[in-house]
């Protein structure tokens, strides 16, 4: 059995916008000793070879700012008129499935993955969709994961591509770029420029209407096939999230 991860490492990086930003605080093995002092054991009852424990405390890190996954919650407080999931309330069936790669690199920066693209690369591998598959859409932008940039190059899901695997009984689906949708300050400046209030988040105001969750921030992808493995993807349980973070790997027999 082999195992790929295809979650990006949890650290801080100076280069990330500051909605990214993780800073954790490392503690040394020594400063143990001194906290086993205050609780009342002396140091003579210390172990010969103890050297104190390691301890972390992760003082920021957003939900969203690593390889992640959103709840319906994330998108709206109500799913087709009923209350939207939080990351603790997804079935955790969801997140355990066969996997299936759809390879579109080819896609320009700003130009959305529509249902046409996606027939056609399953048409050309000879490929087909089942029922509580996980999606991984791979656009190669994972290259651009820790630079400035990040967050505003690539490409991005449509609206009605959400849709179309939504109705194909997908309800997990994920991308190798920073959003879903196409780059947030890329939409936000369209959709002032076309005077179209409908056009800002689409793909992920799907979810408004029908429920699905998407992983954001995937990496590796290119080391995987396009089929014959499963996705692991268990969030974080934080009570009434919008999203958590996962290690999501992949796992072929």
């Amino acid at each position: 059995m082999t195992i790929i991860d295809l979650s990006k490492p949890i650290q801080y990086n100076r280069n990330d916008p500051w909605f990214m930003k993780v800073k954790i605080k490392h503690k040394p093995h020594k400063k143990a000793k001194w906290l086993l002092r205050a609780l009342g054991l002396p140091f003579k009852f210390f172990p010969k070879h103890f050297e104190g424990w390691a301890d972390d405390t992760i003082k920021k890190m957003g939900v969203h700012a690593t390889t992640h996954i959103d709840a319906p919650w994330h998108y709206a407080p109500l799913t087709n008129g009923k209350k939207a999931k939080t990351i603790d309330e997804i079935p955790l069936e969801w997140c355990f499935g066969e996997g299936l790669v759809i390879d579109m690199k080819h896609k320009a920066d700003f130009d959305p993955i529509s249902i046409d693209d996606i027939e056609s690369f399953l048409k050309k591998e000879d490929l087909s969709l089942k029922p509580n598959m996980i999606i991984l859409i791979k656009t190669g932008r994972d290259k651009f994961n820790g630079t400035k940039d990040f967050h505003k190059k690539g490409t991005g899901m449509s609206a009605q591509a959400t849709e179309w695997l939504i109705d194909k009984g997908i309800k997990v689906m994920g991308i190798d770029s920073w959003g879903w949708d196409l780059p947030l300050p890329y939409m936000i400046e369209k959709a002032k420029k076309d005077n179209n209030p409908e056009y800002f988040w689409e793909a992920h105001l799907v979810g408004t209407r029908k429920e699905y969750c998407h992983i954001e921030q995937l990496v590796n992808l290119d080391t995987l096939p396009l089929y014959g493995f499963k996705v692991a993807v268990f969030p974080l349980k934080i009570v009434g999230a919008s999203a958590a973070p996962a290690r999501v790997v992949a796992i072929i027999d």
